[in-house]
């Protein structure tokens, strides 16, 4: 009877494999470096996806459903995503909830720019006067890598080993890009290190590396501010031409007409689309993080060098 249940030459018995953790992460960026750190054991969706203005995102009965079956939810903070506390109290969801940008301590928005901007303001209170585009630092998204391995360990203690290891490997890269970015950024003049964009969201790119904000078309934290008036464009023209830039920076997730019109009047080139607020479709050179800011640091740097 004994001789009945030996397994056949060179079988192995099979241990049941857990189920992969169902996560959902709000945004692109935060997609890929959950994705990351989870690996084989997440599977993982993302709302708001690659080349979508997360400002203007409007939820859909599609993520409603999608985020009913999550097990853990990986959100920004800061105020980047208002609508997901209302959107989460018409679910049933009971899992963890990621909030990547814990421990980052955040830039606020400039108040003393643009006073008579109303809904720019209005816009600005509305994130809770703090910048929320921390992943525009290197090192804030390593604090990121951190959170999201520490809010996947803490759904899925199973498996912390393995989210502990990709994680490491995910640090050790970004620690790596982030000495290439201060090695790229070397060769440019200081007295050009000067940034004019769409929207005010390379805040935290600016501190980290040693930037100038000299402004922005819309004077806003969001994308949704609406459109200048006549006097904000000329004031704006009127700075670029005082600081001497040679470029001025589209965005990937706004339309590229407002600045290809300032950059017009102003005498200046527009450089190539910056990856700002969502990564690149698949097969561009931004489709991932580390794309993303190699792709943004190479722009910046060949446009100001001119």
């Amino acid at each position: 009877m004994l001789a009945a249940l030996a397994l056949p030459i060179g079988a192995r018995a099979q241990t049941p494999t857990a189920a992969p953790l169902h996560v959902v992460a709000t945004f692109s960026v935060l997609g890929d470096l959950t994705q990351a750190v989870g690996g084989e054991n997440v599977q993982l969706n993302t709302l708001i996806g690659p080349g979508v203005d997360a400002h203007t995102y409007d939820p859909s009965p599609a993520d409603l459903a999608m985020l009913e079956q999550a097990d853990v939810i990986v959100e920004n903070g800061l105020g980047f995503e208002p609508w997901l506390d209302n959107f989460l109290d018409s679910t049933s969801f009971q899992g963890e909830r990621i909030i990547a940008s814990d421990g980052i301590t955040p830039r606020h928005a400039d108040d003393t720019e643009h006073d008579e901007e109303e809904e720019a303001h209005d816009e600005d209170h509305a994130h809770g006067g703090d910048d929320p585009h921390v992943w525009h630092s290197v090192p804030n998204a390593i604090v990121m890598v951190e959170n999201i391995r520490d809010g996947l360990q803490a759904a899925d203690a199973d498996r912390a080993s393995a989210y502990d290891t990709s994680a490491a490997a995910k640090i050790a890269d970004l620690q790596e890009l982030d000495a290439w970015v201060r090695e790229q950024v070397a060769t440019l003049p200081e007295e050009r290190r000067k940034l004019v964009t769409s929207h005010d969201t390379f805040g935290y790119f600016a501190d980290t590396y040693g930037f100038q904000i000299i402004g922005t078309a819309l004077g806003s934290l969001s994308t949704e501010a609406g459109d200048p008036s006549a006097r904000q464009i000329a004031e704006l023209i009127a700075q670029i031409q005082e600081a001497g830039v040679p470029a001025i920076f589209a965005e990937n997730v706004a339309n590229p007409d407002l600045m290809e019109a300032i950059a017009a009047e102003a005498g200046v080139t527009l450089a190539p689309s910056l990856y700002s607020d969502a990564l690149g479709a698949p097969g561009t050179p931004g489709d991932t993080y580390d794309g993303m800011m190699r792709s943004n640091v190479e722009t910046i740097v060949q446009a100001l060098s001119a």
